[in-house]
């Protein structure tokens, strides 16, 4: 095809989106693609309650065609478009699913909803959306790293921006898109590429993420179809990495491609918080617990880390529970008064509370040569003394992974805590053995809490 014969690196990215063998995915990149899904189940159930998605299913769900797709922990079905956007907001609305850590990026949510939602109008199997999964993780993985730093750091929010690459070529490798196809799709998912961090700490956020997951299911069931787009819609003059990144790396798209895994680098959050909070969480957590201190023993905080801690988390004044999950006054605080970091830390009541106590005085220091997992933070105290915490990889990063054992645990919990009337054990061995099912829209019904 002339796509490919061009050479350009999108034909070769969307090349291997269509080529890719389910033999050629090493059990290494499998096993984290289902650690992946276990998590993104958890996080999905953590937040389908929430108000935000009441709104949306109740603003949307008369607009709803064939009700043939799952709505996570509802008894409510849903067309596959709606199906995708609301299990993708659900996933992300309290920022609790997986990050790459290189960009970021929560790849996870925007893919899984689009392809269990296609999923779900056919018996497809198991190993079929596992291996779409990989794909359209990889590839949003891979765009994320050309654009990054500078992407986020311009204000695009990239899981929904990036997300949609993934959705589209996810549900594309599962169409069977041959590398044309594929590439239009990307080239339409391009086209739909949004959403702002303005947004973080408000509903809107929740809504770019869901629009990613539909938008990419959209963006490959047109190019199945024979819908068509620029041959170069991501290193085009005018396209998607000039315009959305002051220098795009185009060689991040292809580079080891088949043999170095993106995916296969995804992280797991213990804190419900943004992924830069984290060393931070894990500093106050032991000097809450060791160390004995208390919130009334503070005097100021300085803390060092890597840029993004201080342009996402320098947030004094919040006053919502959404706004919490990236401010790092009220994570101090909160932790110093309650010993704890979970979702309950993070809720309007949990903020009312850090107000009433006084948020001590922040002082940020940038250092650049900081990876996102570390930081390092000096507490003096009213009684004149200072204390020290150098946080080098905090826990659910790269270097100290949560285990498969914590990521069950992490499912059970979110899925007592909504309520859950499924049957959560069997949940958790459907994902871990989905290669097996014939039908992979059993795990869907089963996260719904039906048979």
């Amino acid at each position: 095809m002339t796509e490919v014969e061009s050479g350009s690196p999108e034909a070769q990215l969307a090349s291997f989106a269509a080529k890719l063998r389910w033999e050629d995915i090493p059990e290494r990149v499998r096993h984290e693609a289902r650690r992946s899904l276990l998590n993104v189940f958890a996080t999905a159930l953590a937040g389908c309650r929430e108000p935000a998605i009441d709104i949306t299913i109740r603003a949307m769900f008369p607009y709803t065609g064939a009700r043939t797709a799952t709505i996570i922990g509802h008894n409510e079905r849903g067309d596959a478009g709606l199906a995708a956007f609301v299990n993708a907001m659900s996933a992300n609305i309290f920022d609790f699913d997986d990050t790459h850590q290189a960009t970021v990026l929560h790849p996870a949510a925007p893919v899984f909803s689009a392809l269990f939602a296609h999923a779900e109008t056919q018996a497809i199997s198991g190993a079929e959306v596992l291996h779409g999964f990989v794909v359209g993780g990889e590839v949003e993985c891979r765009i994320a790293n050309a654009v990054s730093p500078y992407h986020y750091a311009r204000g695009w929010h990239i899981t929904s921006t990036c997300g949609v690459f993934g959705a589209a070529t996810g549900v594309g490798a599962m169409l069977g898109l041959d590398d044309a196809q594929m590439l239009h799709a990307m080239s339409t998912a391009a086209a739909q590429s949004s959403g702002l961090v303005e947004t973080l700490g408000t509903m809107a956020k929740s809504t770019s993420v869901g629009g990613a997951a539909r938008n990419g299911l959209v963006s490959a069931q047109l190019a199945r179809n024979g819908f068509t787009g620029p041959l170069t819609p991501l290193s085009g003059q005018r396209g998607y990495l000039r315009v959305y990144a002051d220098r795009p790396r185009l060689e991040a798209l292809t580079e080891d491609l088949g043999t170095e895994w993106e995916i296969a680098t995804n992280t797991y959050k213990p804190y419900p918080g943004g992924i830069v909070l984290h060393p931070l969480i894990d500093a106050f957590l032991e000097l809450h617990d060791r160390d004995g201190v208390r919130l009334d023993d503070v005097a100021s905080i300085k803390v060092t880390g890597h840029p993004l801690l201080r342009e996402r988390t320098d947030r004094p004044d919040v006053t919502t529970g959404r706004e919490a999950q990236v401010s790092a006054q009220h994570t101090a605080s909160i932790v110093l008064l309650r010993g704890s970091a979970g979702l309950d830390e993070f809720t309007d009541e949990a903020v009312a509370e850090t107000i009433r106590a006084g948020r001590p005085p922040f002082t940020f220091q940038d250092d650049e040569t900081r990876k996102i997992e570390s930081a390092e933070v000096v507490v003096h105290l009213q009684s004149g003394d200072t204390l020290r915490k150098n946080i080098k990889a905090a826990l659910g990063s790269s270097p100290n992974p949560l285990s498969d054992a914590q990521l069950e645990d992490k499912l059970t919990e979110m899925a007592l805590r909504v309520g859950f009337k499924g049957d959560t054990p069997r949940l958790i061995d459907s994902i871990w053995h989905i290669d097996d099912l014939k039908d992979a829209g059993d795990i869907m019904r089963l996260a719904a809490g039906r048979e």
